[in-house]
């Protein structure tokens, strides 16, 4: 299980190094995409054809779905670590997800996400109010803390 949450920099060619815990996890090959809130996703390959799976029991007709599955599938790439445990993060998924140099990488169950460490900073600040009604709608669907 992904897991915790590493504050790492990009350098000039666009590689990223991910912590030695999240590379063990995610495997020799991944994939990595655009996410949702403004950053990218990175799935285990294992996970990606999981998640593939998922989006093809989607209805093709319905345009929401073809949306969205154009929204993942196109910016979707394939990768691997170098010697270093460096990944390169393409450069129309840098710019999608605004990352520059400071990143932060959020290990979430079953995928990596990264962050540019501002927009981190911004969107992971929940304040106990909100906090506690997101769980009482998580109770609502079955899901207890």
């Amino acid at each position: 299980m992904l897991l915790g949450e590493f504050n790492h920099s990009i350098d000039e060619k666009g590689r990223l190094i991910i912590p030695a815990k999240l590379r063990d996890d995610l495997g020799d090959s991944f994939v990595i995409c655009n996410g949702l809130e403004g950053c990218l996703f990175v799935y285990s390959q294992e996970e990606w054809n999981k998640f593939v799976a998922e989006l093809e029991t989607l209805p093709r007709m319905n345009k929401d779905a073809r949306i969205f599955k154009r929204y993942f599938f196109g910016s979707a790439s394939e990768g691997s670590f170098d010697k270093q445990g460096r990944v390169l993060v393409p450069p129309s998924l840098r710019k999608a997800a605004h990352l520059e140099k400071d990143v932060v990488l959020v290990g979430v169950q079953d995928r990596v996400e990264i962050w540019d460490k501002a927009l981190w900073e911004e969107r992971s600040q929940v304040s106990e109010e909100d906090l506690d009604a997101i769980a009482e709608r998580m109770e609502s669907i079955g899901i207890r803390i």
